[in-house]
């Protein structure tokens, strides 16, 4: 996904909470847990009670500033993780494998969108509309198929949010989120933070996985016990793409309502129309994209005091 929201929490904000810490300090707490019950080896939880119960004040503290400085040294990476989730993998036949079951999912859908000839119910009419729906929110068309559920959901977005009005969403969102009121762009970031919050604690669990499957590898059955992070990681993914459709879902409506802030705040003539609005757009999309001049235009400043509403 080529565009986020612009906001810059702080270290100790909630947004940093929940998307750094919490999977950071949840991953170090259960690799600690085994090895203070004594892996690589045999496992006495007991042990690893007891050790926990005797750290002293220091020791708590040093552990509390290790656990926060590999979430600050995790913060940069947020990015280069959820495109990895994506589908931006180097292994290019895997790609391609994982691309071809996403575009049987998609045909699944589009097929089931399609009416059946004949007289129709009302529940295949409603079917079929719920099949598209679905279809439009979970795939970007098949030229630019991603390899996973999150990208194609992420993709979606990224072309359909702007489309109907002529703006590309890359280059246009950077521009528009800065203008949006601030109860849609705390709408929007509460989204956005349940997806990165949920997309950072399946990959932190699937590192968290590897971790426990070396630690546990010579203890026996107790290698079982890597299946529990393994999960977390699944039903953290599945998480993941569920909030990707409601923060796709909130910056579609982002630009439904608040598009014509942009026109505003570039002293545009406002569109009369839907076809003047969608050749606006394109000349400022291929401006911002591509560094197309646009033609000479004349601005439209508001009286001193006023404030236009679009």
């Amino acid at each position: 996904m080529n565009f986020d929201a612009l906001a810059s929490p702080g270290f100790g904000s909630a947004r940093f909470l929940l998307v750094e810490y919490l999977p950071t300090y949840a991953a170090g707490l259960a690799v600690l847990i085994l090895v203070w019950a004594g892996a690589p080896g045999r496992l006495d939880f007991g042990q690893a009670w007891h050790t926990a119960g005797h750290l002293a004040i220091g020791e708590l503290l040093l552990l509390a500033l290790a656990m926060t400085l590999l979430a600050f040294l995790g913060h940069p990476l947020q990015l280069a993780l959820l495109r990895i989730l994506e589908g931006g993998w180097p292994l290019r036949r895997a790609a391609d494998l994982s691309r071809r079951r996403q575009a049987s999912r998609r045909a699944r859908l589009a097929a089931d969108e399609e009416l059946p000839p004949g007289e129709l119910t009302e529940a295949q009419i409603q079917a079929a509309g719920q099949a598209g729906t679905r279809l439009r929110r979970l795939f970007p068309p098949t030229a630019v198929l991603r390899p996973t559920a999150l990208g194609n959901v992420l993709a979606a977005t990224e072309i359909s949010a702007g489309e109907p009005y002529g703006l590309d969403t890359v280059v246009t969102w950077p521009r528009l989120y800065p203008l949006l009121p601030a109860d849609t762009r705390r709408i929007v970031d509460d989204r956005r933070d349940s997806m990165d919050a949920a997309a950072r604690l399946a990959v932190t669990m699937t590192a968290t996985t590897l971790v426990t499957a070396g630690l546990l590898s010579v203890s026996g059955w107790w290698l079982m016990l890597a299946l529990i992070p393994l999960v977390v990681a699944r039903v953290s993914y599945i998480g993941a793409v569920h909030a990707a459709v409601a923060y796709g879902e909130s910056l579609r409506s982002a630009v439904d309502l608040h598009r014509f802030a942009l026109s505003e705040a570039l002293r545009m003539p406002l569109p009369a129309d839907l076809a003047e609005e969608r050749l606006l757009n394109t000349r400022l999309s291929e401006l911002w994209r591509q560094g197309v001049p646009m033609p000479e235009t004349a601005y439209e400043h508001p009286p001193e005091g006023t404030k236009r509403s679009g």
